[in-house]
């Protein structure tokens, strides 16, 4: 006797693995005597079967169905081919793919048909289409992917209806020769019926007729708001020549029944360039209506797509809504010359910078000599020397002396080789002046205060006049607001026991230091001493002849009457 529970054990799994094959049974069904091409749905993941081997069987057969071409029944390109099917190949076919991690099957049952007695088409066998009253709709001949020529171009469509020909003369009955869409303008009740369309296909040279029937519902055009375009609006967008473009011709429509499609020069994209790709897509809305779609796939963006528009059309109940975009050519990318630019102007201000910190005293001099004469307004300040020379007078020899310097290497460069008017206390004041008031007077007529400076260390005593050296510094940089250039004739390295003055002028502005020897040979005004000194000057002025007479009877006597700025 059985167990119940062996029993039970035993059929579960069976009526589970029945189930499961059940859930991948689809149906098919054709003319007989016409062909028909039957695809496998898993196969058509490529993620999930990728490196698959694809066979058909027979239920109830060991045998792969053959794929030599040849034979009426066979597999190609992945397909199961009845090229044409007869009334005993009806029944149930297995679709199994394998890679090296897993396998799956499906189930496919194909139906083939008689037409009914006198008629084109099987009443039971029929696609149900459904176009809207008084707007129009769109008829679609489907399922004929595969039935194109050996050079891939669709074979021309005829149109019937309840199997006559001729009612497309109508002129609310628009379809091309290679069209697989019937378009209907101003539905009325009268078009509901049976339709058939038909086309030829050639295999092996011998052509087979393969025809679809379908039955036209009419309804009334529900009360709803008209489809909104999410993409396109009417506008353009950038590609690159070359590119994968996927455009989505995507509506927001409360109701499910619409279907846009795409549309070049009147006509089908797929029929203007068998290279488009096209494909419907429909997914239900937030706002709870639905998201339909027609997806439009260019593979390589050729120079003809970007002098044509592409449209997206739709068929709704209150009439025909349309929306383009275009292709254009993406504009300069300008940001990398900006970026370019701008480095390279910040290479070129820092490289300025740079050139003119390291040769500011150069170009300074070179403007002065060149440019400054021309372009200086000639309007006298009022004052009659360049410089007042204020240099330490010793009773004792220094190891540098401030005397040849200043009454002779100064004037030799300056005076001479530069053309500047220094006055020099000791060589250009007259005998039985005051101090005091030629101090004042000169520097108030002076441009620039030179102080020449000697270490304490080098001298056997200590520097006198200090009273001229402190009033001379009050008057240029208290009273007269006068610089203060500072010479060192030899490092001095603490300013402690110098004057707070001193010390203030040297913090501000530095001294330079001189470091040639004394003798009373020429010295050039190019080495950089010099051009440091000529740099803290002032620009050369040209004295008239009423500030000429001012001058002292000494000045006079040892220069020309017209010093040059």
């Amino acid at each position: 006797m059985v167990s119940p529970l062996w029993f039970i054990c035993c059929i579960i799994p069976f009526v589970s693995s029945f189930n499961a094959e059940q859930s991948k049974l689809s149906s098919h069904f054709v003319l007989v005597g016409e062909p028909i091409a039957i695809s496998c749905q898993i196969a058509k993941v490529p993620t999930l079967y990728s490196d698959s081997n694809l066979t058909w069987y027979r239920n109830g057969s060991d045998t792969p169905i053959t794929t030599e071409t040849h034979s009426r029944i066979h597999q190609r390109d992945n397909l199961l081919w009845f090229i044409p099917a007869t009334l005993e190949d009806s029944g149930l076919y297995e679709c199994n793919i394998r890679n090296s991690n897993s396998s799956d099957k499906e189930y496919i049952h194909l139906n083939v048909f008689k037409n009914n007695d006198g008629l084109c088409f099987n009443g039971e066998t029929m696609y149900k289409q459904k176009v809207f009253m008084s707007i129009g709709g769109k008829i679609t001949c489907p399922d004929m992917e595969y039935f194109n020529d050996e050079n891939n171009t669709a074979p021309e469509i005829q149109w019937y209806k309840e199997c006559k020909p001729g009612f497309l003369e109508d002129n609310r009955f628009l379809s091309s020769k290679h069209d697989i869409y019937l378009m209907i303008n101003n539905v009325t009740m009268h078009d509901k019926g049976n339709y058939t369309c038909q086309k030829t296909y050639t295999y092996m040279g011998i052509q087979h007729n393969v025809s679809r029937s379908i039955y036209v519902d009419i309804e009334e055009g529900p009360k709803k708001t008209p489809p909104v375009f999410i993409f396109p609006k009417n506008h353009s967008i950038e590609v690159e020549l070359g590119s994968h473009v996927i455009m989505d011709c995507s509506i927001s429509s409360s109701i499910s029944t619409l279907n846009p499609y795409w549309q070049v020069n009147d006509m089908d994209v797929y029929i203007f360039d068998d290279t488009y790709k096209e494909e419907f897509y429909e997914k239900p809305s937030q706002e709870g209506g639905y998201i339909i779609g027609s997806r439009f796939n260019i593979s390589t963006v050729e120079s003809k797509d970007y002098s044509l528009k592409f449209f997206c059309r739709v068929l709704h109940p209150y009439g025909q809504a349309i929306a383009y975009v275009v292709l254009k050519h993406p504009a300069p990318n300008i940001q990398g010359y900006l970026i370019g630019g701008l480095v390279s102007l910040v290479f070129v201000i820092v490289v300025a910078v740079f050139v003119y910190k390291l040769l500011k005293i150069d170009i300074v001099l070179w403007y002065r000599n060149s440019c400054h004469p021309f372009l200086s307004k000639k309007v006298s300040d009022g004052k009659i020397y360049d410089a007042y020379v204020l240099y330490p007078k010793n009773r004792v020899s220094c190891l540098y002396s401030p005397d040849i310097f200043a009454l002779k290497i100064l004037p030799e460069v300056l005076e001479r080789q530069c053309g500047y008017n220094l006055f020099i206390f000791g060589r250009d004041d007259l005998p039985g002046q005051a101090v005091v008031n030629v101090i004042d007077e000169k520097i108030n007529e002076s441009r620039r205060v030179i102080i020449v400076l000697v270490p304490e260390s080098s001298c056997y005593s200590v520097l006198e006049d200090t009273s001229e050296q402190q009033l001379a510094v009050y008057n240029a940089l208290i009273r007269d607001g006068i610089k203060v250039i500072l010479i060192e004739l030899d490092k001095i390295k603490d300013y402690t026991h110098m004057p707070e003055s001193i010390k203030y002028i040297k913090q501000k502005h530095g001294a330079i230091r001189w470091k040639g020897d004394f003798t009373e040979r020429s010295h050039s005004a190019s080495t950089k001493f010099w051009k440091n000194v000529r740099y803290q000057m002032p620009p050369r002025q040209t004295v008239s002849p009423s500030e000429l007479q001012l001058l002292p009877p000494a000045f006079n006597s040892q220069h020309t009457i017209t010093l040059q700025r």
